[in-house]
């Protein structure tokens, strides 16, 4: 464990994925605990897409912006919401000069699959027909989330393919959970590692599936088929149950033509990446600005 990242283990708050409203309250109480971000080089504005049901968003625009970015929280599809994803989305938008459009998808076990996915590709949808009035080009957007944002970002990809939707420019994957099958060694022995552990990542695949079977736009990585996805970042961190799942993808998505670019944090947990004092932190921050950058600007 990287020593900045394991002093602050002691300090993480406890969540139960069993009960997930007291788990949405403890996570809010700790996003509310953290200092306002500086907005002031961007204009922020709540709006609703239209959808059934209509879905929450909150727009970033930073001045003179190219592309954009549909933005999606992580939270195991359980908890998260605009107002605790409000930082990063600051963070990301003022790091990679696009548009974000963070995406208040429902969540789980409320609204099962495939709700959350309805509702990010319903954003997708509104953010290509409207990005003459968002300010960005239509040819330069982009799908991105941590974690179980991350396994819808890459469900939305797999859609866009196969229902011939809107052109996404590039995904970002961060430490995503792509199979709800516990078959890859980090699965099945990150049992005791620190903030998501396997029996945490069990419960929330049982919240979000339910009693009803995976398919790959509920787990991509169950997709027989990657060929003519979008160009990929896959981040894993080194003790996450997910790290296996995700670095297999991205090898099944080179290995179909598609180009990736993988980056394994040694010395991390899943979400580490919050401890922004933490010099590996702000390198990986740093890298998925990066990525997203290049992609959009290209």
């Amino acid at each position: 464990m990287d020593p900045e990242l394991e002093a602050f283990i002691p300090f993480l708050p406890q969540i139960d994925m069993n009960d997930p409203v007291a788990a949405r309250k403890i996570f809010a109480e700790g996003a509310a605990a953290v200092p306002a971000p500086d907005t002031s080089a961007m204009e922020v504005e709540d709006r609703t897409v239209p959808a059934d049901p209509d879905v929450p968003v909150r727009i970033y625009r930073p001045r003179q912006a190219q592309g954009a970015i549909v933005w999606l929280h992580g939270g195991g599809g359980v908890f998260g919401s605009l107002d605790t994803e409000h930082p990063w989305a600051v963070r990301i938008a003022d790091l990679t000069g696009a548009v974000v459009i963070s995406v208040d998808y429902r969540l789980a076990p409320e609204h099962r699959f495939p709700a959350a996915l309805d509702d990010a590709y319903a954003v997708l949808t509104w953010a290509a027909e409207h990005a003459a009035e968002l300010g960005f080009d239509p040819a330069r957007i982009a799908v991105a989330g941590h974690s179980a944002g991350g396994a819808i970002a890459a469900a939305v990809a797999l859609r866009a393919r196969d229902q011939q939707g809107p052109t996404i420019r590039f995904q970002l994957l961060n430490e995503p959970g792509l199979d709800d099958r516990p078959e890859t060694w980090s699965r099945r022995n990150f049992t005791d590692v620190p903030w998501m552990n396997s029996d945490k990542v069990a419960t929330a695949w049982r919240h979000y599936l339910g009693s009803q079977p995976a398919t790959p736009y509920a787990a991509a990585g169950r997709a027989a088929d990657l060929s003519g996805l979008p160009p990929a970042y896959i981040a894993t961190a080194e003790f996450c149950p997910n790290r296996d799942e995700g670095i297999a993808y991205a090898l099944r998505l080179l290995q179909s033509g598609v180009s990736v670019e993988l980056r394994q944090w040694p010395g991390t947990f899943h979400g580490s990446q919050a401890i922004l004092s933490a010099e590996v932190s702000q390198r990986q921050i740093a890298a998925v600005a990066e990525a997203l950058r290049r992609a959009l600007a290209a």
